[in-house]
């Protein structure tokens, strides 16, 4: 209710592209995160669920409290005390210190709440231009990695895109439940390693990395449980 309260122009909106190699599990991880969904979110055409495929961009969302970086939370007297003794120094460090403080409070003023738009891209190659066509609009970049394949064909073209449109990149590594469970730090470290040597020489070759398992055991796994228990509840009912 109080979100609701909250009218549109107080709310930052970011938007993130989700790419990566077909079937490396973006549409899971999009729908993990995923609060408030468009009716084009999740697969949901006809189209591509016949092909078990993303077809088109997805659009979906979820909402954060406004960072701390963007409240304007710092002592404000210490932050005068620096801006005068920067302001004397006449440095472009302070330049760019005074720039950035100014605009994140301004940010503060404008704003209550972060809301965070996933642009579900496809990942098949055929699917490029639709893929470029999301990446016109993003802030930053999701790049989905499947742990156990590293990097595939189009994850490296996703690479090339992202390079041309953002210089905010994470790079997911997902499906990290397929490693054996005593395997599977160790496991999981390889795959940044390997991933850390294929960013070499872009302008991501320090950007952070996270493994997860967006949905455990496979979206296929996790009908097959669902409709299980379903079934099971029904039973229960009757």
């Amino acid at each position: 209710d109080q979100i609701k309260a909250i009218p549109p122009e107080r709310i930052l909106n970011l938007n993130v592209g989700v790419l990566g190699h077909v079937d490396t599990g973006k549409t899971s991880l999009v729908k993990t995160l995923s609060s408030v969904l468009s009716t084009a979110a999740l697969d949901k055409s006809k189209q591509s669920r016949a092909r078990g495929i993303t077809l088109d961009l997805g659009f979906s969302a979820f909402l954060l409290p406004l960072p701390d970086h963007l409240r304007g939370n710092n002592d404000t007297d210490g932050g005068a005390e620096a801006s005068s003794h920067e302001r004397q120094d006449a440095s472009d460090n302070s330049k760019s210190y005074n720039s950035e403080s100014s605009h994140d409070n301004n940010l503060q003023q404008k704003y209550d709440l972060l809301q965070v738009t996933l642009v579900d891209c496809p990942g098949h190659a055929s699917l490029i231009r639709t893929i470029i066509g999301g990446a016109q609009i993003i802030d930053m970049v999701l790049l989905v990695v499947d742990a156990t394949k590293g990097m595939q064909t189009q994850t490296a073209e996703c690479l090339v895109i992202a390079e041309m449109t953002t210089r905010n990149l994470i790079v997911v590594l997902n499906k990290v439940d397929l490693f054996p469970e005593g395997e599977r730090e160790e496991r999981l470290q390889q795959a940044k390693n390997k991933m850390r040597i294929a960013l070499k020489g872009t302008k991501f070759e320090d950007a952070q990395m996270v493994g997860i398992s967006a949905c455990v055991g496979g979206e296929k796994v996790a009908a097959v449980s669902g409709a299980a228990g379903e079934a099971g509840e029904k039973n229960a009912i009757t």
